[in-house]
C-alpha cells in the first residue's frame, strides 16, 4: 500500500507461507567449521525499496537516481530493458547478497500506474544491473540449484565469478559453473567410458606341452628286452659273488 504495488503471485504465496527465508551451510576446515553457503529472502519488513531516498543524511546529497544515465543501451536485441533508479521503476530489495552486491524484485514500469509484471534482477557493486529471471519461482530455483554459493550471481554477468568463489564451485557444482559448456555440447559431461575397452580381456596364446616322441612297439619290446637281460646278468653276477 505504502508504494502502490502488488506483489506477484508466487512471491505472495511465498509469504504467506513464510515470512523470508535464511538458510546458511558450513564446511570443515582442520576441523574448523567454516560458513560457506548462504541463501536469504528478505522478509516483508526488510523488503526495503533501493533508489527512494538518499544514503546520507546531509542536505542535497546524492541518490541512486542521480546516477541514472539515459545513454545506457535500453533493450536491444536479446537483451530486456534495464531497471530505473528513478520513479520509471519499482525496486525492492530480495536478498543482500552478504555485501557482494544485491537481488532485487523490479517493477519496470511504475509510470503512470504500476505494472504488475515484475522481474530478478542483480545489481552489483559498481551499480550495473543483470538479468536473472522473470519470476520469483525461477529465482527460488537458481537460489537452491547454486546451494548459496559465494558470488553465485556472478555467474550471470559478463565477468563471472571471481577466481577464490570458481574453486568452490569446481568443488561443490563443477557442472553448474560450466554451464557455457554444457549448452554447447549436450554430452560434454556424459562418462564417455567404453565397457568393452574397460573389460577387454588380453588374448594370452596357450602354451602347448611338447609330447615325447611316440616310439613303435617294436622298439619297445627289444628295449623291454634288453632291460631285462641287464637285469639277470647283474642278479647273476651277485650271487656268484
Amino acid at each position: 500500500q505504502k508504494n502502490s504495488c502488488v506483489l506477484p503471485e508466487d512471491l505472495k504465496n511465498f509469504y504467506l507461507m513464510t515470512d523470508g527465508f535464511q538458510m546458511t551451510w558450513s564446511v570443515k576446515t582442520d576441523d574448523t567449521p567454516m560458513p560457506l553457503g548462504s541463501m536469504v529472502i528478505n522478509s516483508v519488513s526488510k523488503l526495503c525499496r533501493l533508489g527512494g531516498s538518499s544514503m546520507y543524511t546531509l542536505p542535497n546529497a546524492p541518490t541512486l537516481a542521480d546516477l541514472e544515465d539515459d545513454t545506457d543501451e535500453e533493450g536491444n536485441g536479446d537483451k530486456p530493458e534495464k531497471p530505473h533508479f528513478d520513479s520509471r521503476s519499482l525496486i525492492f530489495e530480495l536478498d543482500p547478497c552478504n555485501g557482494n552486491g544485491k537481488v532485487c524484485l523490479v517493477y519496470k514500469h511504475a509510470e503512470p500506474v504500476v505494472s504488475p509484471d515484475t522481474e530478478i534482477w542483480f545489481l552489483d557493486r559498481a551499480l550495473y544491473w543483470h538479468f536473472l529471471t522473470k519470476t520469483f519461482t525461477a529465482y527460488y530455483r537458481l537460489l537452491i540449484t547454486h546451494l548459496g554459493l559465494p558470488q553465485w550471481q556472478y555467474a550471470f554477468t559478463s565477468y563471472g565469478v571471481s577466481p577464490q568463489a570458481k574453486q568452490w564451485f569446481n568443488m561443490y557444482k563443477p557442472i553448474t559453473i560450466n554451464t557455457a559448456l554444457l549448452t554447447e555440447e549436450a554430452d560434454s559431461f556424459v562418462n564417455k567410458l567404453d565397457p568393452n575397452k574397460v573389460f577387454k580381456s588380453k588374448n594370452k596364446t596357450p602354451v602347448l606341452k611338447k609330447k615325447p616322441p611316440s616310439q613303435p612297439p617294436g622298439s619297445q619290446k627289444s628295449h623291454t628286452s634288453m632291460t631285462s637281460a641287464k637285469t639277470s646278468s647283474l642278479a647273476g653276477n651277485s650271487s656268484r659273488k
